[in-house]
């Protein structure tokens, strides 16, 4: 279901349902340490499209809040930032995952079925 052009109500929705799944996902994936570009891509194969502008203001916040850290690999010609989870990050991880499936099972009972297609 995509959003029509100036939906701005569905929009906003949309926008607000992404925003806890997009801070889920980092934390999901941070097992292993990766860079921002590395991160956006990871997360854009996995069909959650993510703006750079969105992803590194998220990091900051994050490791601000012990939930990542990050080091400096200078070892390449270009220096990367690597980020990955924390024990802190870690325990808040497992609590949204358990806190997600328990809201997918309450949605999925109260959804609608959908009408078998003629």
């Amino acid at each position: 279901m995509g959003i029509e052009p100036g939906d701005e109500v569905v929009a906003s929705h949309f926008q607000e349902l992404r925003r806890g799944t997009v801070v889920l996902a980092c934390l999901l994936v941070l097992d292993e340490p990766r860079y921002g570009y590395a991160l956006l891509r990871t997360l854009g194969d996995a069909g959650l499209d993510v703006e750079a502008n969105t992803l590194y203001p998220l990091l900051r916040r994050l490791e601000a809040q012990g939930l990542l850290e990050s080091d400096w690999n200078t070892d390449e010609s270009r220096p990367r930032k690597f980020y990955r989870i924390t024990a802190p990050g870690t325990r808040v991880r497992d609590a949204l995952e358990a806190e997600r499936h328990r809201l997918h099972t309450a949605l999925s009972a109260l959804s609608r079925p959908t009408p078998p297609e003629d």
